[in-house]
Formats: C-alpha cells, structure tokens, sequence
C-alpha cells in the first residue's frame, strides 16, 4: 500500500459551525456540511449498530468505530490518526449514539483495534484497499489519460482520486498518489520522447541537430531564421515565403507520422520551440529535444504554407486595388479624348436620324460633313476607351504579370492543392501552368490550355482572337481564381492549418454511428425529421397569427405597398427615460467607489481570485516562480495599456526587473494562460449577487473593437472607414449579460462573416453557457441562422435592412390575414428531411470541435454557390430567421433588450480603449500571436476592472441601504460596472498592496460628503 503523510485539513467556519469537515483531495464525494454529510451515514450507523451488535463494548470503541466509518465514506480514506477528526463531527456522531465524546480521546490509545475496526469498515461498506493490484490498474488508467489529452498535474490528481472513489477503492496517502502520478506522468513522456526520437533515422536525426547550430559569420541559427514568420506583402516576400517552406521541407521531416501523439501533447511542444530561445532547446535531453523539433517542424511547415497563402491573397488584392486606382486614373486622363470622340459621333448619328436625308445618302452626308478619317478615329478611341463590362477585374490586374510572374513558378511547383468537384477545370489549369515551366521536359502548347477556367469578364482579355490565347491574360486569370478560390474554400492545401479540406474532419462513419445518439441528446434533437418540421410549423403559426392580431394596436410597426409587394416599415426605438431615482443611485454609488491604481487593482484581484495561479511555464506546466503574482501583473498591465515592459519595470524590485518581466512575458503569458485565467475572473463574477441581478449569463452580444497596426505584418488588413490609408485588425470579443467578456478573436481587417460569432460560442471555456448571442448585421446569412438554431443558439441581429427581409412560411394554404402576402414564399420541408441526419452530423462535428466554425463554409459551398447540404442548412435556416422577424417587428421590449445588450458592448469598448491607451492606441505586433496574447491581456485587464468595480459596488448599495437611502431593484438591474473614472492608469505604477487589503479585506468606500471629494468635484 502507499502510504503517505496525514493530509491536512482545510478549516471553513459556517454560521453554524466552529469548524467545518476536513478536505485533503480536492472532490470529495459527499456535501461538506457535517450535518449533511452525517446524515447520509447515519443509515450506515443505524444498519451496522444493531441492538446486538456491540453489545457490552466499551464507549470510547463505539464512537471510534462510528467516526471511522463516516471518514471513509465522506473522503474515501481512513486518517493515520483519528483524533485529527473535527470536534464538531465527533460531537454529531456521539450525540447520534448517545454516548459521552470525550471518551473518544481513548480510542486512539490502541493501534491493533483501530485496523481491526478498519478491516471491518472496509469489508461492510464494499470498499477495497489500495494494494499492489489496484496501483496497477491506476497506472494503467493515468497511461490512457495521458495517451489522448495533456493535463497539469493537479487536475490529473482530482481525476485519479475520483476515479479510486467511483471504484470504492481506499484512497492512498496525498502525498503518495501525487508521487505515484508524477512517476506515471515522467515515465510516458520519457516513453514519449523516446518513440518519437526513434522514429527520426541518423540523417534526419543530423539534419535537425544543425538547426541549432550558429553558422560562422551569421547571427542568428537556421531554427531562428525558420521560425521567423514573414511581416511584409509583396512578391518578392512570397519568394522569401516559398523558399522558406522548401528549406523547412529540406529537413526531411515532413513524412513521419505522428499520428499516435496527442494532439494536446504537441501542442506543448511546439508552443515550447516556438517561445524559448535555442540555447534552451540545445541543452534538453537528447530525445526530448529531437522530439520538440520534429513536431515543430511539422507544424512549422503548416504554418509556413498558411503564411504563403495569407501573402498571395493579400498580394492579389493589393494589386487589384492598385491597378483598379490606375484604371481610373487613366480613365479620367481619357475623359477628355472620350467626349471629342462622342460628339463626333453625335453628329453622325445625328445625320443617321435627319428624316430629310435619304438612306442612300447617309453614309455620304457623315462622310461630307465630318471626314471619313475623322468618324474612323473616334470609332477607334470610343472602342478602346469605353468599357462595356461590368467586372472591371482583368482591366485592373492588366499590368500586374511581370509581378506574378516573380513568384509563380516556386508557388506551383510548393503548393500542391486540391478541391472540390467544381474547382478542378482551375486545378486542371493549375497543372498546365506548372507544366509550361518545369525544365527538362516538353512545354504543352498554349493552345492546349484548359478553357474551363475562363470566366466570361476574362474572355475577351484571354481570347482576343479566335483560335488565339494570350497567354499573360490566361495566367493572370488563372491566379485570380486561384485567389477567389481560396477565398470561398473551394480549393484546398493539405499542408495547411486553416486552408485544408474539412471535410476529412467531420464526423462519418463508424465515428458517426458511435457518436449519434449522444450528439442528439446533446443538441436536444431528434433523428427523425418530422416531429421537428411539426414543431417548427406549430411555432411559425403561432408567430404569424401573434404579429396578425396586435398589427392595428401595434404604433410601431406597419405595413406598405410598393411594385405589389408588401414591405415591413419599423419606427426608430424612442429613448427609454432614465428615472430621478436611477440617476441619484448611479451618483451614489459612483462617488463611494475608492480611488485606485490600475496596478493595486490588479494586484487586489489576484488576492481573491488566485489570478496567478492559471498561468502555468509553457515547458514544465509548473507556477513555481518566486513572486511569480508580482511579475504577472505587471506584465499583463503593459501589454493591456500598451506602455511597454520598461514603463512598469523596477530595478531595485527584483520581481520587476526588465529581465524578469521579459522572461515571465515570455514563458507563462500565452492564449491558454490567459483564457484560463480570464475564466477566474467571469466565474468569480458569476459568482456575486449583483452580477445576478444584472444578467444569469444566457444572454451575449458580440462586436468588433478596431485598432490600426501601422508596423509591416501580413495579419492586418485594410478598410478606409475604421483605419484610413493604414491596416488594421479587429478584436471581435464576447459580452456576457454580467458585463464580463468570455472570449475573443482577433481578426485581420473588419469582420465579414457572423460565423466568427458561432466559433466564439463553441470555444468560450468559462462557465457562462449564452443561449442568445446578439450582434450588429455583419453579413448574417439563412446559412448562419439554420446553423445557430441546429447548435441551440438564438442568433439576434439588429438589422439595418429590414424593409428587404423576405419572411417564409412551410404550409402553403395557411391563412395568416395581412400578413398572407408578406409570408408568400414558401420554403422546401422536403429538402430539411432529405438532408436532416447529414445537418445533425455538421452539428455534432462542430459540438465536438471536430471543425472550427469559421471554416465550416468550405463544407457548403461549391463553386461559390450553396451545396445541397448548404442549401438544406439555409432553409431551415429562413424559418429560424423568420421567427425571429416576426418576434423583432411583434415586441418592442425583445427589441429594447437586444439594443440594451449592445450598448453593454459598446462601453466595454469605451473602457478597454481606455485602459489601452499607450502608443496612440495603435497595435504594433508584427505577428498574430503576439496580437492574440496582447488583446487577451487587455480583455483580461477589463474584466478585473469590471469583478473590481462590481465587489465595491455591492458594498457601496449595502451602505446605502444601511443609512436608509431609497434602493430599487429595478434601478440597481441598470447599473453598470464598466466605470474606469476612479482608476488610475497613468503615471507610476506601484504593486504594493496594504497589508489588510491583501488578506482578502476590502478598501473603505469614499466620503461623498467629505472635505476631500468636495474639492475634487470643484472645476
């Protein structure tokens, strides 16, 4: 048996109690209330102390065996010593017995009737010790543990005991079970390392190992210069970009399978190679570190071709932008030769209709009045000027060969790609393309090319002669629908992260017929269509027939006609009047909340929250750092302010030196760490009561904050409206009801398509679950709303086009009154049950994270249009769209709470544009990591501000209540805790907390009537 040292107990102290149970492991089975916690052992008590049993045996042996029987079925274990047991439990069990528990004291005299008593407690309850066969099996279930997934130790510590108690196994020491597991967790990561060393032979084995040797004259090692991402656009950086995926190929790593290692574990290792510098990678143990560079490398290639393709699609559309300027500008250049060519053929025309001039002798008369030269001229400048077609795309990209031409043979000849059925007449194009510049073998003829790929706007630049091709027009249309391709997710790479086939990725198959009935459970859906089409008939009926019968009473909404169709027209939301006493409360409140420092805050909030203790070393997974709290937040305070580590570096602090927050920065502040931690601080609030009263977290909004990146990187993108003639990025970021934000994603240029909502939701790792997510338009489709509905999400856009809504109905002959015309289009029930298992199927594939939201689109589309699945998805998708019209038009107060919910976004942004306020508020990381992991610190940042300000708020209105001050439920649902005025986020930063306030005590509230706060309320 493993034994270990008496686990500790952890004191709580209840109204009702001195002391509370006793709690080594961290998930006991029973509720830690001792009465509780008796009272299910009481049946025990009352079963094995029969009226004969015991009979004649000493008191003190009684309550011995009582107390002994209720430690083991309330933590699983039996203690070395059991007088260690709270008074308060061997108070209840005695009380139970009627027996003196001062007598207990003699219990622990004698060792020889304590075993005795533990042998019998352990064969009448079931249970099992833990002896060498029982240490087998747990080993054997850590090892299954950690073959599929990587967890921290502590978390793998709560599972195992969990496990023991589901088995009714006696649990081992503490101690001993954390060693037995830190044994089991090193001997399958060495085991780990040595499979994935062994599968390298001696020269791949070389060729890494020169990775981290710096070559003679250059500064930086062939690992560095590889894992160095490009920041530019351009042609020549795809060259660089290309080349750099054929050295990271060179290694000859790319083919080894790693299929057996879990995804989790290489996900250690490469955010390990990608973050430490190579002299540590260089002194790891020697299969350890072949083995972090293979999975790197592999990893590494992926992400090099994404970076390929991120810079051909953002190249192709800078060269349209800038050839569509030049187009333009010639074209106002030509404005005036244009207008002399037309009125010249005005007068011809002019002759033309003249009803006194015969048909025979008009084309004399043009010819006599004009000049035959003349009208031959001005035919010639109208041709070549004027422009019939409507894409004005190959017009634009005319100039653009000798640039595409720089990289187009190392693209065809890196990239392989693949497709859907409709993509292969431009993959056959593909292919001709590589053909015409391979060396050494016969050039097709240009005739030979692949007509397929020609859309009709290419026709004319490609075809200017029958029987003819011009070949720079044929290339430059092949990479334009390489590049619009791309876009749609019609192509695909396989080397790729986020351009490869999802399709591989969804479930089917045996992983499909497994995983079914679980996944209709879980999305609460059927598998049989038709009681769901029922249902939705029911609810689309009752929807109609309630818009119909409040349409006269309804002010805000009525109905017109216009080219006879029947058009919805809403009137503006009027403003919801704020009351005196609302107005008053805010004021109050608002003037009780203490000055604070942005850095004691954060400091404060770690105090309660354990803040620190989420963000683990990205190599060992360990929080063992000296001051590890002090370092951490004054590194999240820099990037979310945006100041740099120097602004909050303190020489003479050794946790704040420039070293030291540059190597925590480093090696513990990451997206994980920070989506860890961020789920402290929206569980603590969750938590609170008036977070309740504000929202129970079933309600979200979703909305863009927008920062301008004026350093050269291939992550940002443009938009003239929100970033003028520079690039920018989108923080798309995740409100709850409770004003916390729960997630984010960072998105190059403005956001497009509301898909990134549902990526969100499905991500999100806190507790909140949002059942209704609402959002500004952002380009919703039938598409988003029928996959929102099939997940179990609400989706609730605030439109801005509803006069162009079309609302659907599924029984043709239903009669809903003047809202007959409005709903006359029908939708195809046929098509959703035809397709309605493969629906779920997505689903659950997206329930499951088996493929990402945002590139579900791929699956749908083909050729730019919707597949039958697509189209399935959309028309179940028109009913949940149109419900939720018919709900938006019907009901002012559903309206008035989805702009409500908005608006709490809207001031999040107010405040974290605040808090961001270093460097003009500009974003200035070159790389997408560096711009996740500083938005997520200042989304991290925001929501300690909004736990802070909400603990002192709730302090604020009990003191307002104590001194009689008037308190509405109603006025306190609309206050808010996005308040940064009394923060200071300016000047010298100080992590020095009080003494008291470190303990976990709060700061006093200001004196609004105070001397003080009168003078710094004066102008």
């Amino acid at each position: 048996m493993i034994s270990g040292r008496t686990p500790r107990w952890k004191i709580s102290r209840p109204a009702h109690f001195e002391q509370g149970l006793p709690r080594p492991f961290a998930r006991p089975r029973l509720h830690p209330d001792p009465h509780r916690f008796l009272g299910s052992a009481q049946l025990s008590l009352r079963l094995y102390f029969k009226p004969s049993s015991f009979r004649g045996a000493l008191h003190h042996n009684k309550l011995g065996f009582a107390v002994q029987l209720c430690t083991l079925r309330y933590l699983g274990t039996f203690l070395p010593n059991p007088i260690q047991v709270p008074k308060v439990v061997v108070q209840h069990v005695a009380q139970q017995l009627e027996i003196d528990p001062e007598v207990f004291l003699r219990y622990a005299l004698r060792e020889e009737t304590r075993y005795t008593h533990r042998r019998d407690i352990i064969a009448y309850l079931g249970y099992r010790e833990f002896d060498d066969f029982q240490v087998f099996g747990l080993v054997r279930w850590i090892y299954a543990h950690l073959a599929v997934s990587v967890v921290r130790p502590s978390v793998l510590f709560d599972l195992a005991t969990a496990h023991l108690l589901a088995q009714k196994i006696v649990l081992p020491g503490v101690s001993g079970l954390a060693r037995l597991i830190a044994r089991v967790r090193e001997r399958h990561t060495a085991r780990t390392f040595e499979g994935l060393s062994k599968k390298l032979s001696a020269e791949q084995q070389n060729s890494l190992e020169a990775l981290l040797v710096l070559p003679e004259g250059k500064w930086q090692t062939p690992l560095e210069g590889l894992r160095t991402p490009p920041s530019r656009i351009g042609a020549m950086s795809l060259y660089h970009a290309l080349h750099r995926v054929e050295q990271i190929r060179a290694v000859g790593v790319s083919q080894i399978d790693l299929s057996d290692v879990p995804e989790s574990r290489q996900a250690v290792l490469v955010r390990h190679a990608q973050t430490v510098r190579v002299q540590l990678i260089e002194r790891l143990r020697e299969d350890r570190r072949l083995a972090t560079l293979l999975v790197f490398l592999q990893h590494l290639e992926r992400t090099a071709t994404d970076d390929v393709l991120d810079i051909f699609s953002g190249l192709m559309t800078s060269l349209a932008l800038r050839g569509e300027a030049r187009r333009k500008r010639e074209r106002l250049r030509s404005l005036k030769d244009l207008d002399q060519a037309a009125l010249v053929l005005k007068e011809a025309v002019r002759v033309l209709l003249d009803p006194e001039v015969a048909a025979q002798n008009i084309r004399p008369e043009v010819f006599k009045q004009l000049g035959e030269a003349a009208v031959r001229e001005a035919m010639r400048v109208v041709d070549e000027l004027a422009s019939p077609d409507e894409d004005t795309l190959p017009a634009a990209l005319s100039g653009s060969y000798n640039t595409i031409r720089r990289f187009q043979r190392l693209f065809l000849q890196t990239i392989t790609f693949s497709g859907t059925p409709s993509a292969q007449p431009l993959l056959d194009a593909l292919d001709f393309l590589k053909r015409m510049d391979e060396p050494g073998r016969s050039r097709p003829k240009w005739m030979e090319a692949p007509h397929g790929v020609v859309t009709r706007s290419w026709e004319k630049a490609v075809f200017p002669v029958r029987g003819e091709v011009a070949h720079q027009a044929y290339t430059l249309c092949v990479m334009d629908r390489l590049h619009q391709a791309l876009k749609r997710r019609e192509v695909f790479v396989e080397k790729s992260e986020r351009y490869i086939d999802p399709r591989a990725e969804l479930l089917q198959g045996a992983a499909w017929e497994a995983a079914r009935d679980d996944v209709c459970r879980a999305l609460e859906r059927s598998l049989d269509p038709r009681p769901e089409i029922e249902l939705l008939k029911r609810q689309l009926d009752d929807a109609y027939h309630e818009v119909g019968r409040h349409l006269e009473t309804n002010q805000a909404l009525w109905l017109t006609q216009e080219d006879g169709e029947t058009i919805v027209h809403l009137a503006p939301p009027e403003a919801t009047l704020e009351p005196t006493s609302l107005k008053v409360l805010r004021a109050e409140v608002s003037a009780r909340l203490p000055v604070v420092d942005l850095a004691e805050l954060l400091m404060e909030v770690h105090s309660f929250t354990g803040l620190a203790e989420a963000f683990t070393h990205v190599a060992d997974g360990k929080t063992k750092a000296r001051n590890l709290p002090l370092s951490l937040c004054a590194a999240l305070l820099s990037q979310a302010c945006n100041i740099g580590l120097k602004a909050v570096s303190r020489p003479d602090v050794e946790a704040l030196t420039l070293s030291r927050l540059s190597w925590v920065q480093q090696n513990y502040v990451r997206a994980e760490t920070i989506t860890a931690a961020n789920a402290r601080l929206v569980d603590a609030q969750y938590d609170l009561p008036l977070a309740q009263s504000w929202g129970g977290g079933e309600v979200a909004s979703a909305d863009g904050l927008r920062f301008v990146v004026p350093v050269r990187t291939i992550n940002a993108g443009w938009n003239s409206k929100y970033f003028g003639a520079q690039r920018g990025v989108t923080y798309y970021n995740f409100t709850s009801d409770q004003f916390t934000g729960f997630h984010g994603i960072v998105i190059p240029g403005t956001l497009r398509d509301s898909l990134y909502i549902l990526a969100g939701l499905l991500e999100q790792q806190t507790r909140l679950d949002p059942r209704e997510i609402m959002a500004d338009t952002h380009g919703y489709s039938d598409v988003v709303f029928g996959l929102f509905a099939l997940l179990g999400y609400k989706f609730s856009p605030r439109l801005a086009d509803l006069p162009d809504q079309r609302f659907w109905r599924l029984e043709k002959e239903a009669d809903y009154g003047a809202l007959n015309d409005l709903s006359r289009h029908t939708l195809n029930e046929r098509l959703i049950a035809a397709h309605w298992e493969d629906m779920l199927r997505l689903a659950g594939s997206l329930k499951l994270g088996k493929v990402g939201a945002t590139s579900v689109m791929r699956t749908l589309q083909r050729g730019g249009s919707l597949s039958s699945l697509g189209r399935a998805i959309a028309e179940l998708g028109r009913i949940e769209k149109t419900l939720y019209l018919l709900n938006y038009v019907g009901d002012e107060a559903y309206r008035q709470r989805i702009l409500r919910q908005l608006n709490r976004g809207e001031q999040r942004h107010s405040v974290a544009r605040a808090v961001f306020h270093g460097q003009k508020g500009e974003l200035r990381q070159r790389y997408r990591e560096g711009m996740e992991d500083q938005l997520g610190a200042l989304g991290l940042v925001v929501n300690a501000i909004v736990l802070w300000n909400t603990r002192y708020m709730q302090v604020a209105l009990d003191e307002l209540r104590s001194i009689g001050h008037p308190v509405n439920d109603e006025d306190v649902a609309r206050l808010t805790p996005l308040l940064h005025e009394h923060v200071n986020m300016l000047g010298k930063y100080d992590f020095t907390l009080a003494e008291e306030v470190a303990q976990g005590q709060l700061r006093p509230l200001r004196d609004p009537d105070s001397l003080e706060e009168y003078i710094n309320r004066i102008p």
